[in-house]
């Protein structure tokens, strides 16, 4: 079978051999069997769709093959598992570097260099880990694990085997340069070149792993990522000598340092931004300019191609700053994402038609040219739309109309479910095949989300418990161009479910008018009923205020006999304290007399004698003064409620001594205080309280205290108003 590409290629299908594009000539220009990622070589049909895009029907399966698409993959050995670390081209070939080896294949005069014609070949001893190819004086260096080669044509000459080598440079400006120098796995090896031969010198400058090196007026630049930044050169002795750059020159760690030439500038790229190199000040600057553009993206890899733009990594993502137009433009290659080799990635442009990517599966050929003008027409198409509730409905299934029909964006006929059924799930796509990688969806539920959803590679969304209403789904896509499809849309709604459809609030509002009368009669009853209980609160209030009002007297009078209790207690205290008084005054002037009358005894004037007696009966009638009864009595009788009254009422027979001595009992004195009080002797009170409980009524066993205790005068109430 064959089938037209386009104007001047045909696409050529064999049962044994796979796919060949040929010209109109019949001569071969690319092909595609099981070595370029076919299933198998049996191809059965073709069709190339409106995208130029080849779909393979096998025996067993189908391929697509994005012809027209301006990134494609470059196959250098069967099965293309081996990692792409460098490519160059050289002397009309393409060499690419791999984990494998260095491969090499001829190239013919086309525009598109990945329309390649032959078969890589291995290059003569070369096999293992290839890390770099450069191109220095016209000759063709290679960096590989087990040291440095020259190649020529499909052989490598090995010219130095001291260490890995990473890269190659000429020291000098002026080419030929004598002096090259590389990185190597130990610092910067330098050489001579004299006459189309290398020779190394016997001079190293060791210090770390140079990956990463920059030549910049016979200045050597070298940043390691985990050590720091290295600057080298050579003095007049041609001695080399390494400087560290440091947080003193603007290097603020020594961890995530990767140094380029961009634009003829040392520029450093960095975890904390993009900063380049003042020669002046011999310190590292932030660069507002790249900042500005690269933002907050750690960027760990830059290269500028042939036309001024800038291609970088970032985060195993590629991009490019492109200067076509008035303004910087940052755009994504989202293709090669997560596809190269992190941490030795690896940009070849050779021209804006020919990009070489490294890869962790073989090289990547970017067409930027085509990339940038491919406008391939953005559409969304909703697939499949599902309710769910017990079991899944399918509500729609990608057709508007028949198979094949263009579709229409809107439907016409909006699509009701029930409420038991408001969890819905919608599938879209873009049949945009040759960029399915770059597209992102966004979309929005007219009636439920407030704005558009962020742009993502998800192609389905599910909203679960709806509320009812009408809705529309609408999506649309973008490519990493910025541009956008038109919006596709779908229409559907949830019905209310049975309680809260017409029928339904017809009923609730029949038992909405019965429960308002219902409430009515219940409320009138309930009012009734609070009016006798308020009348019956009434009364109760009425009488227990009255009852408070004979409390509150109650407390008056409480307060008040407390109140005359307390006098009493008050006036009780005085008299004791009077007695005491009492008592001490006569205990004093009885030991005055004492000594008095010792002294008299013991003093022989006469004259003398004489004046002592009448200073001891001065005494004697001061002591009956102190002593009046009358005045005590009456005191008494007011703390103790007329006690002696009632006393003396109950046994007039008592005498005036016999009172005093009831009194001093009642107060609870000793004998020997009512002997001083009464002044007589401690056994004449004795006497005197034999002869009282004779004239008392009182039984051998009851105590005279007591008896006197138990006497109730008058109430305190009584005592106070006579």
């Amino acid at each position: 079978g064959a089938t037209p590409v386009n104007d001047e290629h045909i696409a050529v299908i064999t049962n044994l051999e796979g796919c060949f594009i040929i010209d109109k000539k019949g001569n071969l220009v690319q092909s595609f069997s099981t070595k370029e990622g076919l299933q198998n070589n049996n191809i059965l049909d073709i069709y190339l769709d409106r995208e130029k895009n080849i779909w393979l029907g096998l025996d067993n399966g189908i391929d697509f093959i994005a012809y027209n698409n301006a990134i494609k993959h470059v196959y250098s050995e069967y099965l293309n598992e081996s990692s792409g670390y460098s490519s160059i081209i050289h002397n009309n070939s393409l060499y690419i570097g791999t984990a494998n080896g260095l491969y090499k294949t001829n190239l013919y005069p086309q525009q598109d260099l990945s329309f390649i014609k032959g078969y890589f070949e291995l290059v003569e001893n070369t096999r293992g880990q290839v890390w770099n190819l450069s191109e220095v004086n016209g000759q063709l260096f290679l960096g590989h694990h087990d040291g440095n080669f020259l190649v020529k044509d499909k052989t490598a000459t090995l010219v130095d085997n001291s260490s890995g080598f990473w890269n190659f440079f000429p020291l000098n400006n002026m080419l030929p340069s004598s002096v090259l120098i590389s990185g190597t796995y130990n610092g910067i090896n330098f050489y001579d070149f004299r006459h189309g031969k290398v020779s190394p010198k016997n001079i190293q400058a060791p210090f770390e792993s140079a990956r990463f090196v920059v030549v910049d007026h016979q200045m050597i630049w070298a940043s390691h990522p985990y050590k720091g930044v290295f600057k080298v050169w050579l003095n007049g002795e041609e001695k080399p000598v390494v400087k560290q750059y440091t947080e003193k020159e603007g290097v603020a760690s020594i961890n995530g340092n990767y140094i380029f030439r961009i634009r003829n500038r040392l520029v450093l790229a960095t975890e904390h931004g993009i900063f380049e190199y003042n020669v002046a000040k011999d310190v590292f600057e932030p660069s507002s300019y790249y900042n500005s553009i690269f933002g907050k993206l750690e960027v760990r890899y830059l290269k500028e191609d042939n036309s001024g733009n800038i291609w970088f990594v970032f985060d195993k993502t590629l991009g490019v700053v492109d200067f076509s137009q008035n303004k910087p433009q940052i755009i994504y290659l989202p293709e090669l994402t997560n596809k190269m080799v992190s941490g030795f990635e690896n940009i070849y442009p050779v021209n804006d038609n020919n990009v070489f990517i490294g890869g962790e599966k073989g090289f990547y050929h970017i067409n930027y040219q085509l990339y940038k003008k491919n406008k391939y027409p953005l559409q969304v198409q909703i697939r499949t739309v599902k309710a769910i509730g017990k079991k899944d409905s399918l509500l729609f299934g990608g057709y508007f109309g028949q198979v094949n029909e263009v579709a229409r964006n809107n439907m016409l006929k909006d699509v009701a479910i029930g409420h038991s059924w408001n969890s819905v799930h919608f599938e879209y796509a873009s049949p945009t095949y040759a960029q399915q990688s770059n597209v992102e969806y966004s979309y929005l539920l007219e009636g439920f989300d407030k704005k558009w959803s962020e742009f993502s590679p998800k192609t389905e969304k599910e909203y679960t418990n709806l509320p009812a209403g009408d809705y529309v789904f609408h999506v649309k896509v973008r490519n990493n161009l910025g541009s956008e499809s038109s919006v596709t849309n779908f229409r559907f709604s949830v019905l209310p479910p049975w309680y809260l459809t017409t029928w339904a609030y017809l009923i609730y509002l029949c038992l909405l008018v019965c429960l308002m009368w219902l409430i009515y009669k219940k409320q009138k009853r309930k009012f009734l009923l609070q009016r006798l209980r308020f009348e019956e609160e009434q009364k109760r209030l009425q009488y227990l205020h009255q009852l408070e009002l004979e409390k509150n007297e109650k407390e008056i009078i409480k307060l008040k006999n407390e109140k005359l209790e307390a006098e009493i207690q008050h006036k009780n205290t005085e008299l004791a304290s009077t007695a005491m008084h009492l008592l001490q005054k006569g205990e004093l002037l009885s030991k005055i007399k004492e000594d008095i009358t010792k002294l008299n005894k013991q003093t022989a004037k006469q004259p003398s004698h004489d004046d002592f007696k009448k200073i001891i009966k001065v005494l004697n009638e001061e002591d009956r003064m102190d002593k009046d009864w009358e005045h005590f009595s009456k005191h008494f009788d007011k703390v103790h409620s007329n006690f002696l009254t009632v006393l003396k009422e109950k046994f007039p027979n008592l005498t005036t001594n016999e009172l005093q001595l009831c009194a001093y009992l009642r107060m609870n004195l000793s004998s020997k205080e009512i002997a001083q009080l009464m002044n007589i002797s401690v056994r004449g009170v004795e006497i005197s309280r034999y002869r009282l409980r004779k004239k008392l009524p009182l039984q051998k066993d009851t105590s005279l205290y007591d008896y006197l205790i138990s006497i109730h005068p008058l109430s305190a109430t009584e005592t106070l108003s006579q």
